[in-house]
């Protein structure tokens, strides 16, 4: 009976240590969530990252220090209110000058970005530099990186962009960083313009196999004759591609889309591991984005993809037909161990049922995230060659 008791007395011990072992460990989870990854499934969780946010109200982003401003281009419009009532709601940018927009010392991440920029969108080049790199790893003017390449305003309804009325550009791509980051906009028109802005973050631990945001911008306009159109190359490292911005300019009459978009990755050589059907096929349409009923280009915006611009000739100047197509890869990211090249081929169709090779006016952004460092970036097209035209 004794020993029978010390054994059921044991046992007992031993659930209750189980118990309290697994509860333990529930609470070591729940207290080592870092707040980064959000969505409606983890909203509810608590977490010790802090929150911190920087605008011309409040540049450094500082605890209890937003909103004191005593100059600013909102001060005469306050003149008889004081400080605390909107006075420095946005900055200049002078022709040709760069303003820091953000220094942020990490571990942290960038959670959702706010701007409305005046002046030339393609003329304005955004810059993001990880942990101290003098390398950007996102460089890409303004209207691009918001799916804007064409300089006209389009509502756009997605995960990652959202473009709202009047011309709010909004992004919530995630970016962490582990020691610092820093935010650069360079005007390079030749008249000013202004930006209001506000940079919403989190301090917080980083995970070690969270990768770097990357964002890069190329043009070629005209394609030249029988050449591929090239999205993305040059990189080195581990990541995943995770999403394309084009902005597509036709030079011909009739359909321009027939062409495939091929990923090389890691050891590919002439052939791709992954290659597409068609233009419309990869930004997830089908048969030349046409209305059935109306005969027309159908513009469509949703979570991971869309047709979001159909700019059509005016009779008068405005001669050629302007598409602005996005795809996030979210829920299919494309991933690689050492290199990523990314094309696109330009072709329409010609008498005989035959393919024809376009020289088009082509734009994009490439959206991926990699380990550090960057690789040097193809240079920026001079002013002239960004125009809009």
């Amino acid at each position: 009976m004794h020993r029978f008791g010390t054994l059921w007395h044991l046992a007992v011990i031993s659930v209750a240590a189980l118990l309290a072992c697994g509860e333990g460990r529930a609470q070591e989870q729940a207290a080592a969530f870092n707040g980064l990854g959000m969505h409606l499934g983890n909203l509810s969780r608590l977490s010790h990252a802090r929150t911190r946010s920087i605008s011309p109200e409040n540049f450094t982003g500082q605890p209890g220090q937003a909103g004191a401003a005593t100059t600013g281009t909102g001060a005469r419009a306050a003149r008889d209110l004081g400080p605390g009532w909107k006075i420095s709601p946005s900055i200049p940018i002078a022709a040709g000058k760069t303003a820091t927009l953000a220094e942020i010392d990490g571990p942290g991440s960038i959670q959702q970005i706010w701007m409305t920029p005046t002046g030339d969108w393609r003329k304005t080049i955004l810059r993001f530099y990880w942990d101290g790199q003098a390398q950007p790893s996102v460089e890409c003017p303004v209207g691009d990186f918001f799916c804007m390449g064409w300089g006209k305003y389009a509502q756009i309804s997605s995960l990652a962009v959202c473009v709202n009325p009047g011309s709010a550009f909004n992004c919530y791509w995630e970016m962490p960083f582990r020691k610092h980051c820093r935010i650069t906009m360079t005007n390079i028109a030749d008249q000013g313009m202004t930006v209001y802005y506000q940079i919403n973050y989190v301090l917080t631990e980083v995970p070690a196999d969270a990768a770097y945001f990357h964002a890069q911008f190329r043009r070629v306009n005209p394609l030249p004759a029988k050449q591929v159109y090239t999205i993305l190359e040059g990189v080195k490292g581990s990541g995943h591609y995770v999403g394309t911005y084009l902005a597509w300019g036709v030079h011909n009459n009739g359909w321009w889309g027939e062409g495939e978009v091929k990923f090389y990755l890691d050891d590919d050589k002439e052939f791709p591991t992954i290659c597409g059907t068609g233009t419309e096929d990869y930004f997830c349409g089908s048969y030349n984005f046409e209305n059935r009923e109306t005969k027309q280009y159908q513009e469509f915006s949703t979570p991971y993809t869309g047709l979001a611009q159909v700019l059509h000739p005016d009779g008068v100047y405005k001669s050629q037909q302007r598409f602005g197509l996005y795809r996030w890869h979210i829920t299919d990211p494309v991933r690689f161990e050492k290199e990523i090249r990314v094309t696109i081929q330009a072709l329409g169709w010609q008498p005989g049922g035959r393919y024809l090779p376009l020289q088009d006016d082509i734009a994009s952004v490439a959206f991926w995230y990699q380990t550090l460092p960057t690789a040097p970036f193809p240079a920026l097209p001079d002013k002239d060659a960004l125009e809009v035209n």
